[in-house]
């Protein structure tokens, strides 16, 4: 007869890791990363390059300094680091990349305790602060250099971002690009956002390997999709929908950013309010605001209101008694 072993919990187990799933984050953005040195050249190479060197290099010197065990070997520190690259511009100097890392790292992550600990995404506050601090670095846009677009849509590229012109930030002469344009990746925009293909094929392998679940990007994509176009510029129901969903960092924010395992709801219900409030801020901002994209800040937003989410959302203990009896 086999022994009866009793012990303490957890009684499930499971073969995911920190590393194992960071590792998969990786290699879901790698698509997305070689269409963006494809449209943006070598450069884009070597800002993702100086980006993940300064994330790993300073959690590396303040674990060291904090007297903690270094664990740059679970790859958290290099997704903090490629996803901050994939918020910037081409154009921005190479000294941005490094210092953006450095804040993400020791101000956002490791002040706050580490891997796990942090309320909001290291990548999205950074971008934040950097777009604070050097604005005119942040939104300074660069042309594909490469790619099969007729000389009239490469005009229409080069004078705005889509978002842009969708706000109407560039003067009536502006003309959107093809919608094919912004979702092969060859229009203006940051690193990583621009390729939706890319985006979704990493988002897929993501999904299979349930590295992350449905609940967040589908209500934040399809809250932004029905927003947008039911407040159209030209009355209700007149908005351009498609644009608003394949433009700026919607994808990359809600299949990469917003399901941040430490910032995000752990309740299916919580997940799902999360989603459909990043929505409603992304298309409030960008509609509304003075700013074309809305994304990070959305995300940031609701990040902070994610404990009160999970405080409200969380079911009920099996067996516990209502503190009203």
């Amino acid at each position: 007869m086999e022994p009866l072993i009793v012990s303490s919990s957890p009684h499930v187990y499971s073969e995911d890791t920190t590393a194992r799933i960071m590792r998969d984050v990786v290699l879901a953005l790698l698509p997305a990363a070689a269409v963006a040195v494809y449209f943006f050249g070598g450069r884009a190479a070597l800002i993702m390059a100086i980006s993940v060197l300064s994330a790993v290099v300073t959690e590396a010197v303040v674990q060291k300094l904090m007297k903690k065990p270094v664990t740059i070997n679970d790859w958290s520190a290099a997704v903090t680091g490629l996803m901050l690259a994939f918020n910037l511009p081409p154009t921005v100097p190479l000294w941005l990349p490094a210092v953006g890392s450095a804040i993400a790292i020791a101000l956002v992550k490791q002040a706050f305790g580490g891997l796990g600990h942090n309320f909001m995404n290291p990548a999205l506050a950074a971008r934040a602060i950097l777009l604070a601090a050097w604005p005119v670095y942040m939104t300074t846009w660069a042309d594909p250099i490469r790619g099969a677009m007729s000389a009239a849509a490469a005009d229409a590229v080069s004078s705005a971002t889509p978002l842009a012109i969708l706000k109407g930030m560039e003067g009536t002469e502006a003309q959107l690009p093809p919608l094919w344009a912004i979702i092969l990746g060859n229009t203006r925009g940051c690193l990583g956002e621009t390729s939706d293909v890319a985006l979704l094929l990493g988002a897929v392998y993501l999904l299979w390997r349930r590295v992350i679940n449905w609940r967040i990007p589908f209500s934040f994509i399809g809250t932004v999709g029905l927003l947008t176009w039911i407040l159209g510029p030209q009355g209700l129901f007149t908005g351009n929908a498609i644009y608003h969903i394949f433009s700026g960092g919607l994808i990359l924010g809600a299949f990469y950013m917003a399901t941040d395992y430490s910032s995000s709801p752990v309740t299916p219900k919580g997940q799902i309010i999360m989603g459909i409030g990043c929505g409603i801020i992304t298309s409030i901002i960008r509609l509304y605001g003075g700013y074309p994209e809305g994304v990070t800040y959305s995300i940031l937003l609701m990040n902070v209101a994610t404990p009160l989410i999970d405080r409200f959302t969380m079911p009920r203990i099996y067996g516990e008694v209502r503190a009203d009896v």
